[in-house]
């Protein structure tokens, strides 16, 4: 291995070509490479811009590269992290009755700075509860066949790693696993033993 300067291809009049420069790949083709690589990714699903630096720093790029591509996709709406958190939130409670603890988890874990993720979490009402008894009511019913004590074990789990805290998790799970043994929602109406 040589220290000393790279060499590079003279042409006849004893001028550099740049083209047939030998130290390495063009700065722009590479940084255009590396663009075309994070609109395929971006084709595919929605990236944080945090995890569009990391597809970029794949292809060698420096950080100013990576910062202009980064400020050009951003500029173009192509990387957008509040909106990615809206849409995140928004699936994660419609679609997987996830609680705030868990859509939190879920948007730091890729890559959403903690002012945006806290900005989103803020846009969603402030019904955890009620969301949390929805998704217990999907699941009482099929733990019908185990006892009382296993069934609401069960269910608390399965609503804690949806992210909802433990006072939440037990009463949405106790009162849908209630409703699930009386054949439907409580009337208001109830039975005290007398003993």
């Amino acid at each position: 291995a040589q220290n000393g300067p790279r060499l590079r291809a003279l042409d006849a009049r004893g001028e550099q070509d740049d083209a047939e420069s030998v130290d390495g790949p063009d700065p722009e083709e590479n940084r255009k490479t590396a663009a075309e690589s994070l609109v395929r990714k971006l084709r595919a699903r929605s990236l944080s811009i945090s995890e569009a630096r990391t597809v970029l720093k794949t292809h060698g790029l420096d950080g100013a590269q990576i910062d202009d591509v980064l400020d050009e996709f951003t500029r173009r709406g192509y990387l957008d992290d509040a909106a990615l958190a809206s849409q995140l939130v928004e699936s994660g409670t419609q679609r997987k009755g996830q609680g705030r603890v868990a859509l939190s988890r879920a948007l730091a874990q890729r890559g959403i700075p903690r002012d945006v993720v806290n900005a989103a979490l803020d846009e969603l009402p402030d019904d955890d509860a009620e969301r949390a008894l929805d998704f217990a009511r999907t699941k009482a019913r099929s733990l019908s066949r185990l006892d009382a004590e296993t069934a609401l074990r069960r269910l608390v789990g399965q609503l804690s790693r949806r992210g909802y805290n433990g006072s939440v998790a037990m009463t949405a799970a106790k009162t849908a696993l209630a409703e699930a043994t009386f054949g439907g929602r409580p009337t208001g109406v109830r039975f005290v033993d007398s003993d």
